[in-house]
């Protein structure tokens, strides 16, 4: 059980709630944003000298039926339910390898996708296999050092990386790169790999230290993005991340909306794609 974890995020849960989010009165005015803790005491039903305690890292270890209350009253996501769960010590780590060799079954769709980007990630970020589209897109990650064959580290350590994106795009996109990343490792703690890229990457980059100090917590399974492609230009796609039965590899999928703007130039870039895999 990490206490001091668990107290921060409980705090930086309680501050983003309104008493109007719960359907509780607003009453007085209050010196600080967020509920109280008598009220998270009070939806949770608990005492409010135990929450208070949680909060301070002052507690004992919760039972699961607390933290379940716990989290149903600060409206907390699947997400961020399961990774209070990870925090209080109430689920164990996976034990199983993380395999990079890629599913057949995932392989077969990547390559029936050929109007479309599409590539396999796994969930510390290693590009696995790309089709085509995904390669003009973006580039292609075998090419690169094996660093930047991982798509977290080459965001924060590669200035270059973000020029694929538009400037407005990329706070946001690092803020929700850093957020999936906080609850893969809530699932696996013990792993290794994963411990030690978030390790180098807090280490390097002062924006991922903050963005990981802020704990936020989400898994991405649909999207809009933004690209701002050299040759096409500007391209609004969306996102469709299709997670394997173990959860470990995702195939990420842009597609563009059927007569947009961004549909005409997908189909340039897979022409412009074609050409130089034909004469590369």
């Amino acid at each position: 059980m990490d206490r001091s974890e668990l107290a921060d995020f409980l705090r930086r849960c309680r501050a983003r709630l309104t008493p109007a989010a719960v359907g509780l009165p607003q009453g007085a005015r209050r010196r600080t944003p967020g509920l109280r803790r008598e009220e998270v005491a009070q939806l949770a039903g608990m005492s409010t000298d135990h929450y208070t305690r949680l909060e301070q890292a002052r507690s004992s270890r919760p039972s699961r039926q607390m933290l379940a209350a716990v989290a149903r009253a600060l409206r907390l996501t699947r997400d961020e339910r399961d990774h209070l769960f990870h925090l209080a010590g109430e689920e164990p780590p996976r034990d199983r390898p993380i395999t990079e060799h890629v599913r057949p079954g995932l392989l077969l769709v990547l390559d029936r996708l050929t109007d479309t980007p599409a590539q396999v990630v796994t969930d510390r970020g290693d590009i696995l296999a790309q089709n085509a589209m995904a390669k003009a897109l973006s580039g292609d990650a075998s090419a690169r050092p094996e660093a930047e064959r991982n798509v977290i580290w080459r965001y924060f350590m590669n200035p270059a990386a973000r020029e694929l994106f538009p400037v407005e795009e990329r706070d946001r996109a690092a803020r929700v790169t850093v957020a999936e990343l906080r609850a893969t490792l809530a699932g696996r703690p013990d792993d290794t790999r994963l411990v030690g890229l978030v390790r180098r990457l807090r280490a390097g980059s002062e924006e991922f230290a903050a963005l990981w100090d802020a704990h936020e917590v989400a898994v991405r399974r649909a999207d809009v993005k933004r690209f701002l492609h050299p040759v096409v230009g500007l391209l609004e796609l969306d996102c469709e991340v299709l997670l394997s039965p173990e959860h470990d590899q995702r195939l990420i999928v842009h597609t563009a909306r059927p007569g947009s703007e961004s549909a005409e130039r997908l189909e340039l870039l897979r022409v412009v794609g074609l050409q130089d895999l034909t004469h590369g």
